[in-house]
């Protein structure tokens, strides 16, 4: 009876030890690829005026609009699905202009060059999830939260990019 617990007692402790320096060992090497969530862009001036955001201020204390937007600013158009593409905010970067996209499930930012598309970002709404698929000529974000979806598809097979933005 004595030796019997003798030996599970040394088993117990040789267990113990093994899962102690092998939880230590995974603990350490995975501690160093963690990866650091993404970062977000900064949002411009611009960018917070867009059709389908919401108002950061109340009216009354809000600031004037800048006197250097045109007052012909793009609006939203209606697009072939029924939806509507939000007025883009554009800013220049080397390989053509970054667009964003706000949707009621969240925002898409795309680079627009001249031939073809990158997208830059994209964030799901409070609630919403997001998917995205790409391929060679188009890349297609898609928001869902239960039964509805916002899909922001970008094409550029036949021509520059275009954005179309679609509620499903």
């Amino acid at each position: 009876m004595r030796r019997g617990l003798v030996h599970v007692l040394a088993w117990l402790l040789a267990t113990g030890a093994a899962v102690t320096l092998s939880w230590w060992g995974v603990h350490t090497v995975m501690a160093g690829t963690a990866y650091d969530p993404p970062r977000a862009l900064p949002i411009t001036a611009a960018d917070t005026t867009t059709q389908h955001s919401k108002p950061l201020d109340p009216p009354s204390t809000r600031p004037s609009p800048s006197k250097s937007r045109s007052p012909q600013s793009p609006s939203p158009s209606r697009t072939p699905s029924g939806g509507t593409t939000p007025p883009p905010t554009p800013s220049a970067t080397a390989s053509g202009q970054v667009k964003a996209y706000d949707t009621d499930g969240g925002r898409a930012v795309f680079d627009l060059g001249r031939s073809s598309a990158t997208l830059v970002s994209a964030t799901p709404g409070t609630g919403w999830s997001m998917q995205v698929w790409k391929t060679q000529t188009w890349i297609r974000v898609e928001f869902s939260s239960g039964a509805d979806r916002v899909s922001v598809f970008c094409t550029w097979h036949d021509g520059p990019p275009h954005v179309e933005v679609g509620t499903y």
